[in-house]
């Protein structure tokens, strides 16, 4: 018996399935059938009782298994431990992250980190959509927004404000809107999540504010193909700074009515253990943390932005 059957083990045991193990593993379905096999024989015991059609814990397996689990917790932890006391950094990392912010400023910052730390491999997840960590297997997720759960472990990147943008060329051909109630005349781009689209903007100034139901020819649940009609002056997109970020910088787009500001967001990562939050994610939490900021202080530098974000 391997210390790497029992991963199998807990594997089979969380999807019920040796075949769903062996896929979440990224190995054969008879490699995993073999692990499981090593460790029942090494027991003596069956660990699941298996039909044709269905896989199911055994009353040995209700006994074993969550022993087993806390055990490899603790040997993860000790392998940590020991990497985080010699600064050790090296492994696998499993990251979500949203499509716009990892296609346009997280995947150049993990270009970074990784030619820093040449031991290291990251593994991907991008979506809009909130990764399940009970589901998927991720180590760590960038998420906008604080974490609702309360057993997920949060830490704040950096505030991030929405944006009203447009490119000069749409803005010369259909007019500025200088007041939220302009917006009615003018086409919105639209961020759309589980069917739900999500054409009501609101803004505030310093006294007001304003809830608009907007009208529009495009949406989509990737971000990034928003702000890519935004980019091609297709209409009008409210987009968080950081997605749009090189686009400000390099007057792709502008801000359009800064006396009103569309709804802010927070920038978190997530993760779902404290055993998961390992020296290396400590280390690129603390390296996109600072690279954010040196964005939003470009911003700043070029009048997008006030000083307040960064408090």
């Amino acid at each position: 018996m391997l210390l790497e059957d029992l991963q199998v083990v807990l594997k089979v045991a969380e999807f019920k399935s040796i075949t769903a193990a062996a896929t979440n593993l990224d190995m054969r379905t008879a490699t995993a059938s073999a692990a499981l096999k090593r460790v029942e024989t090494s027991l003596g015991v069956e660990l699941f009782v298996r039909t044709t059609r269905h896989l199911r814990i055994s009353s040995a397996g209700e006994k074993y298994l969550p022993l087993c689990e806390q055990a490899m917790l603790m040997l993860d932890q000790a392998r940590q431990n020991v990497k985080g006391d010699l600064d050790i950094i090296d492994g696998e990392l499993r990251i979500a992250i949203p499509s716009d912010l990892g296609r346009n400023l997280l995947n150049p910052l993990l270009d970074q980190f990784m030619e820093t730390h040449s031991d290291l491999s990251i593994r991907i997840n991008i979506s809009d959509s909130n990764i399940d960590f009970y589901r998927d297997s991720v180590d760590m997720a960038f998420r906008y927004g604080s974490p609702e759960d309360s057993n997920l472990y949060g830490f704040k990147i950096c505030n991030v404000p929405g944006l009203l943008c447009a490119t000069e060329e749409y803005l010369e051909n259909n007019g500025t809107p200088q007041h939220p109630h302009d917006l009615v005349s003018h086409n919105g781009l639209f961020y759309q999540l589980h069917d739900v689209i999500h054409n009501v903007w609101t803004f505030r100034d310093d006294q007001n504010n304003y809830k608009i139901k907007m009208s529009g020819n495009r949406a989509s649940n990737d971000g990034d193909l928003v702000r890519r009609w935004c980019v091609a002056g297709k209409g009008l997109a409210v987009k968080s700074c950081l997605d749009m970020s090189n686009d400000l910088l390099n007057d792709r787009v502008v801000n359009v009515m800064p006396n009103f500001k569309p709804r802010s967001s927070e920038l978190w990562l997530v993760c779902p253990t404290r055993q998961s939050i390992t020296p290396a994610v400590r280390l690129l939490r603390d390296h996109v943390k600072l690279e954010c900021t040196k964005v939003l202080q470009l911003l700043i530098d070029k009048g997008v932005l006030d000083k307040s974000v960064l408090n």
